[in-house]
């Protein structure tokens, strides 16, 4: 187990999942960040709830701010003293978002962080969503055009503000595309840190599915190989290869960017819970 790359990993919960999770404090450390996933048709009062609950338990709510689905500056500015005032939010991923269409005035990360709302708001983390495998979103053609852009411009804002930043990866099912991709966006000038997604302890068929839907590039391959093995059916599948070969790369690399990992509790919070705390059910 890759306990330094564990030591301060983070997981996601969407609101429905976070009512059915029951006593958090049970299952992961004081202080663990937390994001909660906004997805569009989530009323923002249920993202507001899932702060105010993860505060409350001790753990550091670090909501999404999806760019397509918020409608202007005031909007926005809206979310965010609303959130400052019922949980002391002050960690953010700003993203562009699920939708195709954006619902009003923004559709990018960048045009987020441009109003400058999160600055004057106080905030001390503001991170990005890392696209190891490619981003049909954002370059729905192919190459890697566009994320590289956005990326060198993340860079920049990084250097000029006083919140620290970050990259978070999609969920990946293989250590080498996340390698071969913090190697290349190095050579851009790109050195923000990165965490990289892993799937928590899921069935394949789970595992494949969201893997689909999410947009998940060659690392999926990873998952077919296994299709034969009934065992992989009926029992959970665990991230331990790929997070063993991102603790050998990091031990072989000690200048690599990559600092933690952020999971996403596809089979479950508790599962994924006691995978990264080495609790066993």
């Amino acid at each position: 187990m890759p306990r330094d790359l564990l030591a301060g990993f983070s997981i996601e919960v969407t609101p429905r999942a976070l009512r059915g999770a029951g006593d958090l404090t049970a299952l992961l450390p004081r202080g663990t960040t937390v994001y909660i996933a906004h997805i569009a048709g989530t009323p923002f009062d249920d993202m507001l709830w899932a702060a105010k609950t993860l505060r409350g338990a001790g753990f550091q709510p670090q909501p999404h701010f999806p760019a397509r689905l918020i409608a202007d500056r005031a909007a926005l500015v809206d979310m965010i003293h609303r959130y400052q005032d019922a949980a002391d939010v002050r960690r953010a991923l700003v993203l562009g978002g699920g939708p195709r269409s954006p619902v009003g005035d923004f559709d990018r990360a960048l045009q987020l962080i441009e109003t400058e709302a999160f600055d004057r708001a106080g905030f001390t983390h503001l991170f990005f969503a890392g696209h190891p495998e490619g981003s049909p979103d954002l370059d729905p053609s192919g190459g890697t055009q566009t994320a590289d852009a956005a990326l060198v411009s993340k860079r920049d804002f990084a250097q000029c503000s006083d919140a620290q930043s970050a990259l978070v990866t999609q969920f990946v099912f293989d250590a080498q595309p996340v390698i071969d991709w913090t190697a290349r966006i190095a050579s851009l000038g790109v050195d923000l840190p990165v965490h990289v997604g892993l799937a928590g302890p899921a069935k394949l068929s789970a595992l494949i599915r969201f893997g689909l839907a999410c947009g998940v590039g060659s690392s999926l391959q990873v998952l077919n190989k296994r299709r034969g093995d009934l065992r992989h059916f009926l029992f959970p599948m665990r991230p331990d290869a790929v997070a063993a070969a991102l603790a050998t790369h990091v031990a072989a690399q000690p200048t690599s960017p990559i600092t933690g990992l952020h999971l996403f509790p596809i089979g479950g919070i508790k599962p994924a819970a006691h995978w990264a705390t080495g609790k066993r059910f």
